[in-house]
């Protein structure tokens, strides 16, 4: 789960994964972080269930007005609440809008004299792909939805570039690689969470060359730790949090124990967290 404070009229959460433990935590947090916003957006890459657990806590306490995911059908066996939510909200025309390459939204990453935008630019899916059209039909039919996950761009202008990959695994990954021009980042995080089954082709890391590569939560043995890259890994970090500014980034995390030797460090630097270092761009 992710959330991005724009430096704008702009509010937008990527995913939510709550649980009974961090649950009234993160909503407070957010619900602090939102307040002052005229805009705030959702954006789905998936329907897995810990891309989507605690969504209906989430829209109670926020009210999700825009809705942003892919089109689909998907079906489960076992549908929780959370998933019935993401369908209603899916199906629900006056606040789902379905994203797709290049698509463009007002104040997504289309400014105008009221609001600017906010920097979020979709690079996947291409919907006549026909890898991506197996995927869907697979989803629909009840098999795993990881592959019809969004690939997401956020950037500021001269400085930093992020990129979000859902749950896209290796195999599809080296099928849709010359479909995609895959743009230079700063910070990557990896597809599902890290996992070796979602490794990211060593064609695509190149195009990316991130300076840092954001591993997530799963159990250890059963993630790729991505020899040869700088990386954070979420397990050992805790809660992170990215400053982007003009020409860098401050990062902060929940565990103060925590260390990494790649970045560089500045004097005075307020923050409620572990100031881990700075990203020069």
């Amino acid at each position: 789960m992710f959330y991005i404070r724009h430096n704008s009229d702009n509010f937008s959460i990527i995913d939510c994964c709550l649980s009974d433990e961090n649950k009234e935590r993160i909503i407070e947090n957010i619900k602090y972080a939102h307040r002052l916003k005229g805009i705030t957006r959702f954006i789905s890459t998936h329907p897995d269930q810990d891309h989507i657990q605690g969504l209906v806590d989430l829209d109670y306490n926020i009210d999700i007005l825009n809705f942003y995911c892919v089109e689909n059908n998907v079906t489960k066996e076992e549908e929780t609440e959370d998933f019935k939510h993401y369908c209603s909200l899916r199906d629900d025309s006056r606040k789902a809008f379905y994203i797709s390459k290049d698509c463009v939204r007002k104040w997504m990453n289309r400014e105008c004299e009221e609001r600017g935008s906010a920097g979020i630019r979709i690079l996947w899916p291409i919907l006549e792909n026909p890898y991506y059209q197996e995927a869907l039909k697979l989803a629909e039919e009840g098999e795993s939805p990881n592959n019809i996950s969004a690939i997401i761009r956020y950037g500021l202008n001269d400085s930093v570039k992020v990129l979000w990959l859902g749950d896209l695994e290796t195999e599809f990954m080296e099928n849709i690689e010359e479909a995609i021009k895959w743009p230079k980042v700063n910070i990557l995080f990896a597809p599902h969470h890290g996992r070796e089954s979602g490794k990211i082709p060593e064609g695509i890391l190149k195009k990316l060359n991130p300076e840092i590569i954001i591993i997530g939560e799963a159990p250890a043995e059963n993630l790729n730790y991505y020899s040869g890259y700088n990386t954070i890994t979420q397990n050992s970090a805790g809660d992170i949090t990215l400053e982007c500014i003009e020409g860098r980034v401050k990062i902060f995390v929940s565990n103060s124990e925590y260390e990494v030797n790649f970045l560089d460090y500045e004097n005075d630097v307020d923050g409620d967290d572990y100031y881990l270092g700075t990203l020069y761009l």
